[in-house]
């Protein structure tokens, strides 16, 4: 794709903006940013890329029309509904995401990974196999690396992490390979429904073509039936189903059938990443490995080996015999519950945030099988509390700060416990994202020490 003098407008500052903002500049096209924060909150970052040759529409967005515009590419957290992007549709302006305008700059096989949870974890488990694999692979997307700075790497295989809000405007984006781990309601305030949220996720199996592989989650009703949305070839994986072609558990072992033969992985005991929503997210990788060729042999030293990701089920320390696990990428409902599910002790749980739409009634029906104690935070508080109350969750504690919540956590935990921040909501009511509310976790524990 040519960007010569062409005519962009990236919506939205964030990372992965600027990083389209400096690729099309780079590649010659008059580029043009805009974001509805003041040039004060973007601080730095406008003056850089103006720097760069950018204009920077700060606190405001310009019109859109074919006249100025030949493409527009919103960042993955701008609605689809604001002015310039609703525009742009109206027109007929072609609207990418960034991963879509990233991919058409990427020659090497791609593996694109999506679903509600276990994103993450599976994406850099799929990079540790292609690396132990000796396929130098890039691991990127919505895990933190803008697939767009990478491009011009000396990479073998790319291996993408892509969320809901960056398939939905994607066009000829073709992965080699296609994970779909599950679907389980989340960020229904953007998308409406299950059915849109659905296909938002689907989007990453419509070009593919028969030589290609769509992975995808036996035991996921929602997934199960993309299987009759691709025309590549079908690799099912299941936690609780011996399939006949797949790959799933067998006598404890996690084998892989294919063709009428059966090889086996490892003993599912040796995964080194704990619980059962982890057991699916190594099937879903083996599957992502086999369809790429990688050994057995390969498949099985990773999985032994690989420690888990960061703000997902992360041991920080044990103090004074309670063991504090930081979970801060359980941004929903489901996440929360498998993290819940991963342990046998008796935990006191933080949870809260900015709700993105969800119902609280599973989650609070599981804090009352699994929790000692409830510690509430955040904008949620209320919604999460009044689920709780009337499944019979006792005690329940209110913090009115993030400190104040680990303090009171601690506190109410015995020698034995797990005191584990899930939050089953967004991070953004307190911080810039999930990762800084976990760091801040691990801080505010280490300094219960002292």
């Amino acid at each position: 794709m040519d960007l010569l003098d062409k005519n962009i407008l990236v919506v939205g500052m964030a990372k992965s903006g600027v990083a389209v903002a400096r690729f099309a500049r780079e590649a010659g096209a008059r580029v043009t940013v805009c974001d509805a924060k003041s040039r004060e909150e973007l601080g730095e970052k406008a003056a850089e890329l103006e720097q760069a040759g950018v204009r920077v529409v700060a606190g405001s967005y310009p019109r859109v029309s074919r006249q100025e515009y030949d493409l527009v590419v919103p960042s993955p957290g701008v609605p689809l509904t604001v002015p310039p992007v609703a525009e742009a549709m109206a027109e007929g302006i072609p609207v990418f995401s960034e991963i879509e305008l990233a991919s058409r700059y990427i020659n090497q096989p791609l593996v694109a990974i999506t679903g509600t949870n276990g994103k993450t974890t599976t994406t850099s488990l799929i990079g540790a196999m292609t690396r132990q694999a000796g396929l130098k692979p890039c691991v990127a997307g919505n895990i933190g690396q803008p697939l767009i700075a990478e491009t011009r790497g000396d990479y073998g295989v790319y291996v993408v992490e892509v969320s809901s809000f960056q398939a939905e405007t994607t066009v000829e984006f073709r992965p080699r390979v296609a994970v779909i781990l599950n679907v389980t309601p989340d960020h229904l305030d953007r998308h409406g429904t299950m059915e849109n949220y659905a296909a938002a996720k689907a989007k990453i199996l419509a070009n593919q073509q028969p030589e290609d592989f769509a992975v995808l989650n036996y035991d996921d009703e929602w997934v199960r039936a993309m299987a009759a949305q691709t025309r590549a070839r079908v690799i099912f994986f299941s936690r609780t189903h011996r399939l006949e072609e797949g790959v799933c558990c067998e006598e404890g072992q996690v084998v892989v059938k294919s063709g009428g033969q059966t090889t086996v992985i490892c003993p599912a005991s040796e995964i080194a990443i704990p619980g059962a929503h982890n057991l699916e997210n190594a099937l879903a990788a083996v599957g992502a490995g086999w369809a790429l060729g990688i050994e057995a042999a390969d498949l099985a030293r990773t999985l032994k080996t690989f420690p888990g990701v960061p703000h997902r089920l992360e041991f920080v320390a044990e103090i004074q015999g309670v063991r504090y696990i930081n979970d801060s990428k359980g941004t929903n409902p489901d996440a929360a519950i498998k993290a819940l599910e991963a342990y046998e002790q008796p935990i006191v749980l933080i949870a809260g945030g900015k709700n993105k739409g969800s119902d609280f009634g599973l989650f609070a029906r599981k804090i009352k099988e699994k929790c000692r104690a409830l510690v509430l935070v955040g904008q949620a508080a209320p919604a999460i509390e009044a689920a709780a109350i009337e499944a019979g969750v006792s005690p329940i504690y209110r913090a009115s700060t993030f400190a104040e919540a680990v303090h009171l956590a601690a506190a109410a935990a015995r020698p034995g416990d797990v005191v584990l921040l899930s939050p089953a909501c967004a991070s953004w009511d307190m911080f810039n994202n999930y990762e800084e509310r976990g760091e801040l976790f691990k801080q505010l524990v280490h300094s219960l020490r002292r």
